[in-house]
């Protein structure tokens, strides 16, 4: 069965556009025009992925985002109309995997799309258990536990951690986490880890300012701790 994609925006030219290439694909879509109906659609319909536009009439993509994520781990691709890192670092940091600028190739988009998926459906391989601390991560199940309380992750902030777990010690680049959790690392999106890494510390991490898990290696990256205090 085909993934189905909630396609959002105000602008119903874009949103031709987005369906036509993604049935092209063999996608199922479905389709919202303001925030109100997208939040009823995604709960009505519970789509594989979601791309939000940001403005909205009715619920801003912000909202929307940030009541989807109380609820759902839906994986959410934002669009927004200026290249703004400001946007950007905001949508991240309310749980969007990926951001895309307008003007778009709808062809990047698509191929956005099964990167996010491609992620999100992770993890048939046999069952497998990484541990550091009092955090566990099982790989098949893509489930976290800090201590005895689970961890919701988005398959963003999942597939960040794994990629650290899988190698504890190394020092990762950005664009080297950015090319783990995307599939492809796209030049000049390197930051947007940042804003995973800091959405990721505040979930797993005891105090985020003084992170023992996602540990920031000055002037190149990042690499797993040791969960011990500092």
């Amino acid at each position: 069965m085909s993934a189905r994609i909630l396609v959002v925006d105000d602008e119903r030219r874009i949103v031709d556009i987005v369906k036509a290439y993604l049935e092209r694909d063999g996608y199922g879509v479905l389709v919202a025009y303001d925030g109100k109906a997208a939040l009823d659609m995604a709960r009505r319909e519970h789509p594989d992925l979601i791309i939000l536009d940001l403005m909205l009439p009715e619920i801003s993509g912000w909202d929307v985002c940030r009541s989807l994520r109380r609820e759902s781990d839906v994986p959410i691709i934002m669009l927004t109309a200026r290249d703004d890192a400001s946007d950007k670092i905001v949508g991240l940091e309310l749980g969007a995997d990926d951001y895309v600028v307008k003007p778009f190739d709808p062809k990047e988009l698509v191929s956005r799309v099964k990167a996010v998926l491609r992620r999100y459906h992770a993890g048939t391989q046999p069952l497998r258990t990484l541990g550091i601390g009092d955090l566990s991560m099982d790989v098949e199940k893509r489930s976290v536990r800090h201590g005895d309380r689970d961890v919701e992750l988005t398959a963003t902030e999942f597939d960040l951690l794994r990629a650290l777990m899988e190698s504890p010690g190394r020092v990762f680049s950005r664009m080297q986490l950015l090319d783990r959790v995307q599939g492809e690392a796209y030049e000049g999106y390197e930051r947007t880890i940042d804003s995973h890494v800091k959405n990721l510390r505040k979930k797993i991490e005891p105090d985020p300012e003084h992170p023992r898990y996602v540990i920031t290696v000055y002037g190149v990256g990042y690499k797993l701790g040791e969960g011990k205090n500092a």
